[in-house]
């Protein structure tokens, strides 16, 4: 078997949680980010973790993964999540007509739904559009969208993981059919240089597929990018969502004292040319005010857009019914490009068991029997990032 001693892990996203459980296991790992860490896809996004419910009516493997990792990060990661829990709400007979389904669904999947009164949830929340017709209690919570993933970055650096932004890889090294390395460049200096490796880690969300093309391979990836809108003012304390399957300006994420509306999608190609299209803001507020009227005095306070790395499967053109489900790939056994493992798909909430899934593989070529430590292991403060050693 190989050793793969040195690993390097491409992207400074949900990498951060793979080189986190790598180095519990015992590798010594060197991770590389284009830009700032989580200035992708991964440190841009609503900031819920997600209890599953969202998902339960079209995606249930997605629903019972994200309510597994949410339960594992409130134990390892306290400090960065408010266990605020979540509110799906029914406004009109369309989303009254998903109720049942939607509560058998979440109790098969286990997760814990409580219907409750409307005079309860108003109670609850005032900002809710008073005429709704139904409420459904579920664990929802909201995490910091940048300190929790920098939690995985600081344990992991303190554990002896290297870790190097502003390092964009310009080339795969190859020998024959096996990636040995990569080329990179500082962008900060220009200066060019070479990293040996014994396996590469391909982590770059949206830019995965321009990472693996550099080895000749396709994979099944279909960036979707999304914009979001936050609002000056915690018009809930609950995160609010409406009860029918995940779709368009039908979430409102409360987050320290701002209120996040999203989401749109569409399917694009490349990630670096998204941009956030005017008109997806007021139909946001369009949307989103049939939950919370309030929301028709106020004005954006920022606007921003991120492209999911959707694991594409079939030929589905609707951004909302791809799979958030995730996957890794041993290209070796996949293509015959030895040395080069890919991980796409999946969500923030999920990046913990992204990385684990991706470790027993990387486990499996090596022929290591070292266990996953990262369901138990506390992450360290985000802060200790910055500590000298």
């Amino acid at each position: 078997m190989p050793e793969f001693e040195h690993i390097v892990i491409i992207g400074g996203g949900v990498g951060g949680a793979l080189a986190h459980d790598l180095a519990l296991r015992g590798f010594r790992v060197t991770l590389v980010e284009k830009g700032e860490l989580l200035s992708g896809t991964t440190g841009r996004h609503h900031g819920l973790l997600h209890s599953g419910a969202r998902y339960v009516l079209h995606d249930p493997d997605a629903a019972r993964e994200c309510w597994q990792e949410n339960r594992i990060l409130r134990r390892i990661a306290a400090q960065a999540i408010e266990p605020n829990g979540g509110l799906f709400i029914a406004l009109d007979e369309r989303d009254l007509s998903f109720r049942e389904a939607f509560l058998d669904r979440c109790r098969f999947a286990g997760i814990p739904v409580d219907p409750i009164p409307v005079s309860q949830a108003l109670a609850m929340e005032a900002a809710l559009n008073p005429t709704l017709k139904a409420a459904v209690k579920v664990p929802d919570a909201v995490m910091d969208a940048w300190r929790l993933p920098m939690h995985f970055f600081a344990t992991a650096k303190a554990n002896g993981a290297t870790i190097r932004n502003f390092t964009e890889v310009t080339a795969l090294r190859m020998t024959g059919r096996a990636v040995t390395g990569v080329e990179v460049m500082d962008l900060r200096t220009k200066s060019t240089s070479a990293i040996a490796a014994g396996l590469v880690v391909n982590a770059a969300g949206p830019w995965a597929g321009r990472i693996a093309a550099m080895a000749g391979i396709r994979i099944p990836l279909q960036p979707s990018p999304g914009v979001m809108v936050s609002v000056q003012g915690r018009l809930t304390q609950h995160v609010i969502n409406r009860l029918q399957p995940a779709g368009e300006g039908d979430i409102i994420v409360p987050q320290r004292g701002l209120s996040i509306l999203g989401t749109t999608a569409w399917l694009a190609g490349d990630s670096d040319t998204v941009s956030a299209p005017p008109d997806h803001v007021p139909r946001l507020f369009d949307l989103c005010r049939a939950l919370v009227p309030a929301l028709g005095g106020l004005k954006p306070h920022a606007v921003w857009s991120a492209s999911r790395p959707l694991l594409q499967s079939g030929e589905a053109a609707d951004p909302y019914r791809i799979s958030r489900s995730f996957d890794c790939f041993d290209h070796g056994r996949r293509d015959g490009v030895e040395g080069l493992v890919t991980l796409i798909g999946g969500k923030a909430t999920t990046m913990r068991a992204m990385a684990e899934k991706t470790a027993d593989l990387i486990c499996q070529k090596t022929g290591r029997l070292i266990p996953c430590r990262t369901r138990e292991t506390l992450l360290l403060p985000y802060r200790c990032f910055w500590r000298s050693a």
